[in-house]
């Protein structure tokens, strides 16, 4: 009996830890064991590893190695970073602005502190899910203290138009956050001539560990602490350190910048093949922006058809993807991303992303899109209407 094929098209919600991440991973487990906080020699060398890795995400994204601070990913990240600026600031103003299509990371945090008093105002986008900068600049007043708007979006893959929101911000003295979590390894980042005072990543994105990630906040970022306890990470984030996932995360990060231009390339014409060939299939349509997008994201709409089947019919064939956010998998919700994008509750059900990785091979291409027509139309076959009365009814 031959093995199963399996193609692996869920990148987007974690990719395959690198072999070599994994080898510079190794020692810290097993022979550099040693708690960086403590004062023997045998610390030294974790305490060095953590630096080195400092200075690994420093380069990638053109900021000094004290500006970045470990975390537990991304999760942590935005929260540190909405929360943090929002309480250090709040004597100037209790307001704060992000978007509509927001990982609920942010959203959450957001209506969180909406409950402690602060004021949000979630921006709208238009149907390719972008940003408007002439929104940006409406909405912020005298006693607006940040702006959070996400670097590229985790489901449609589209790429907001971050250094000019950065400009804006800039201009008007407000800080700007930004969710890079999905950017890193796929979008050149600066964080100086983006103007973005603070940003959010995690390793597991970007072929590195789970459960780290970091922040970077600019130096003259006035900030409160989210973890209290020890003087770690300079005395802003308690904890030992996650030696481990830190080293982790410095080969990953490094990693990812050095293969992103080859990289990029290789995938981006796989995932216009992609969509080239998915989009032959009848009432079917690309969400996000059509060239403002990851080079590895492709979301597409099956009208009349509920995305969930799909995925089990693509599990049945050996495709793992997803319908969104690998954090709502299990929610029955339809997507606030597609809703935001004016995308109605009906059509948004039989959404289906499917994310390349540096993995993914043309044979792989070739399989979905020969596999998944028949998905859709025995999906269409099983149901008691006629495709004309499905239609009568959106």
């Amino acid at each position: 009996m031959s093995e199963k094929r399996f193609i692996y098209m869920d990148n987007a919600a974690t990719t395959r830890t690198h072999p070599d991440v994994v080898s510079a991973m190794l020692p810290y487990m097993t022979e550099y064991f040693g708690n960086p906080s403590s004062l023997y020699d045998f610390s030294k060398k974790p305490k060095m590893a953590i630096e080195h890795a400092r200075k690994q995400v420093a380069h990638a994204i053109g900021c000094n190695p004290e500006e970045v601070y470990f975390t537990a990913g991304g999760t942590e990240s935005d929260n540190w970073a909405i929360k943090g600026i929002a309480f250090a600031n709040q004597k100037k103003g209790k307001h704060i602005i992000t978007s509509s299509i927001e990982h609920h990371a942010v959203i959450h945090t957001c209506e969180w502190l909406m409950n402690q008093g602060f004021e949000v105002t979630f921006l709208p986008v238009d149907e390719y899910g972008m940003v408007s900068l002439e929104d940006v600049a409406t909405a912020i007043r005298d006693d607006t203290i940040l702006v959070s708007i996400m670097f590229a979006n985790n489901e449609i893959g589209t790429i907001e138009p971050i250094t000019e929101i950065g400009a804006i911000c800039k201009e008007r003295a407000v800080y700007f956050h930004t969710d890079a979590v999905q950017a890193i390894g796929h979008v050149p980042i600066n964080v100086d001539a983006m103007n973005i005072d603070a940003l959010s990543l995690s390793a597991h994105k970007f072929h590195g560990p789970k459960g780290i990630g970091c922040l970077y906040i600019r130096k003259k970022v006035k900030i409160e602490r989210l973890i209290h306890g020890g003087g770690q990470e300079r005395k802003r984030r308690a904890g030992t350190e996650n030696v481990v996932g830190i080293v982790g995360l410095g080969a990953a990060i490094e990693r990812a910048i050095a293969v992103m231009p080859e990289s990029n390339k290789h995938i981006q014409k796989l995932r216009d093949r992609l969509i080239e060939g998915l989009l032959t299939i009848p009432h079917s349509r690309l969400n996000g922006h059509p060239v403002h997008r990851l080079p590895n994201n492709v979301n597409i709409i099956f009208e009349f058809i509920e995305g969930e089947s799909i995925l089990l019919l693509l599990n049945q064939n050996g495709i793992a993807a997803s319908t969104g956010s690998a954090c709502t998998s299990t929610s029955l919700e339809p997507s606030h991303v597609l809703t935001a994008c004016g995308i109605s509750h009906d059509h948004v059900h039989g959404s289906l992303r499917l994310t390349l990785g540096d993995e993914t091979t043309e044979e792989d291409i070739a399989y979905v899109i020969d596999i998944l027509p028949g998905i859709v139309q025995r999906l269409r076959d099983m149901s008691p209407l006629t495709l004309d009365e499905l239609r009568s009814k959106k």
